[in-house]
């Protein structure tokens, strides 16, 4: 535990690359190969789910700290976080002892999900008591399931390639899909022959950054295919010795969510991986989004739901065929076959579950700005661009793939709650609640986290502070004085929120200091936005 509470003060005290980048390869070079496996595992963003209830690890760590339970409170409001108020109040340690990160993560964390209260106290009284001061904080994180550090999955990829001279592609698909965190699998990881293959494990996606500048900028439109940026789950459908598995992009193995999806890909030859975007589609055409978040937030699938919101994947780039890995080719290449292998997938067993994504030909890039201003006709967020001769890459890198998406919505709100942020901005009112008027009523809209620089957030930190109606908890009402242009992608009816109306992704896009609260707008202008 104390060289991985080393390499995590190492991480968080740099905001050099190249310093991370070191801190982790001599880590995965020194650690025991178990250790490795569960420092790439959280590192990488896996956690396990809160092992304890948070109101038994306040009252655990105030009666230690011998505090009351308001000033545990007010401590954690001003930290922001729990695993750090807990470190910062108990008192200060000498570790005595040094057991690996393995046995710590094996025998002493995960057993305390199968405790009762009793024995889940003893067991973290006495971590707290035989650990010092980091190790305490690093435990802390593991056990609440917030562990977070400044790195980020390709950063821990980029010092596994330092450590180990693999490529950093082979290391990434290796850390796609179901794991464990074993010495084994380390040594997997790390192994230079690379002929073996988990038969469901996805490749590791390519992403695309978004379009700054004149699309023109591009060069030749020629060299450019044109798709529609669809509104679903981004995911990978893999056929493979008969077997179907389905990959969103946040590594979910989702094949039991798609039964559908499923049944259609039994037309599919063995080693066969396509990327697509899994949307609800329904009479020929999409759905909302909002339809598709009615299914995937059901646990379970009824026939109703099942019939309500089918879905379809939309198939826009092939990964592997007949079992070979063809992401170096030519994207006009993939696209070529993933033609050949779709258009006879679509028979009367499951129509129109795999369906081809729409290329779009253009002459100049005008005929493109003009259909991309078609886009909300169709359900989608603008268009995509990709370079015909791109390879399928990993990650995000710049040069090849683009989303040039539309100019989200605006309206002009008013802000009427506000709270505390969380760490670094702990101290801060940074997380805002806005109205639009009803008549002569405010009606809470939207929640906005997002958008103001930080000299503007110190001023309506100021103005939350001086102009406090009420307070709710964590909660202040405050005087409705500040107007802010918000932004966001999409709007939904929704009996669930007061106003009537759900925005998708709303974030704050400027601060309106030239208008009164008056000129805010109104809730049936922004309801005439549903049937536009």
């Amino acid at each position: 535990m104390k060289r991985f509470a080393k390499l995590f003060a190492r991480l968080d005290q740099t905001t050099k690359t190249n310093e991370k980048i070191a801190a982790l390869a001599t880590y995965f070079n020194e650690a025991a190969h178990a250790d490795a496996a569960w420092a790439v595992y959280f590192l990488s963003g896996r956690k396990v789910r809160q092992l304890v209830p948070t109101k038994l690890l306040k009252v655990w760590s105030a009666n230690i700290a011998g505090i009351q339970a308001w000033m545990f409170d007010e401590c954690y409001e001003v930290v922001g976080d729990l695993a750090e108020t807990m470190a910062l109040i108990l008192p200060h340690r000498q570790s005595d002892e040094d057991l690996p990160l393995n046995v710590w993560v094996e025998k002493r964390l995960l057993p305390l999900r199968s405790m009762d209260e009793t024995q889940k106290r003893q067991v973290v009284e006495t971590a707290w008591n035989s650990l010092g001061d980091t190790e305490r904080f690093v435990f802390n994180k593991l056990m609440t399931g917030a562990f977070r550090v400044g790195v980020s999955r390709q950063l821990v990829v980029r010092g596994l390639v330092e450590a180990s001279g693999i490529q950093a592609d082979v290391l990434s698909h290796r850390l796609m899909g179901d794991w464990e965190p074993t010495a084994q699998f380390f040594e997997h990881l790390i192994d230079p022959d690379t002929s073996d293959a988990m038969i469901s494990q996805p490749y590791p996606f390519y992403l695309a950054h978004a379009l700054e500048g004149e699309v023109d900028a591009l060069g030749d439109v020629s060299d450019w295919q044109a798709e529609w940026k669809w509104d679903g789950i981004r995911a990978q459908l893999i056929r493979r010795k008969e077997e179907t598995y389905i990959w969103s992009r946040g590594e979910d193995l989702a094949t039991d969510r798609f039964p559908e999806l499923v049944e259609a890909s039994e037309a599919l030859p063995d080693g066969t991986v396509i990327d697509g975007e899994i949307v609800g589609w329904s009479g020929g055409k999409v759905l909302a989004f909002g339809d598709l978040q009615r299914r995937i937030r059901r646990k379970a699938l009824s026939a109703r739901i099942l019939r309500e919101v089918p879905v379809s994947l939309i198939c826009f780039d092939l990964l592997e065929h007949a079992g070979m890995d063809i992401r170096e080719r030519p994207l006009v290449q993939r696209r070529d076959m993933l033609e050949q292998l779709i258009a006879p997938t679509n028979t009367p067993l499951a129509p129109h579950r795999l369906l081809l994504s729409e290329i779009h030909q253009a002459t100049n890039w005008k005929q493109l700005v003009d259909l991309r201003r078609e886009s909300r006709e169709h359900r989608t967020e603008g268009l995509m661009l990709k370079r015909l001769e791109s390879p399928y890459r990993v990650g995000r890198p710049r040069g090849d793939w683009w989303k040039w998406k539309i100019n989200p919505y605006t309206i002009d709100a008013v802000l009427i709650y506000a709270q505390r942020g969380h760490g670094k901005r702990a101290g801060l009112y940074t997380d805002y609640t806005f109205a639009l008027w009803d008549d002569d009523q405010l009606v809470p809209f939207a929640k906005a986290y997002s958008g103001l620089t930080d000299a503007e957030i110190r001023r309506v930190d100021r103005f939350v502070r001086q102009n406090t109606l009420e307070r709710f908890g964590p909660v202040r009402s405050v005087k409705a004085e500040l107007v802010f242009e918000l932004a966001f992608e999409d709007i939904r009816e929704s009996t669930r929120h007061k106003s009537g109306v759900a925005v998708r992704f709303p974030r704050i896009s400027r601060w309106r200091e030239d208008l009164g609260i008056k000129d805010a707008d109104r809730l049936d202008t922004i309801k005439a936005l549903i049937r536009s």
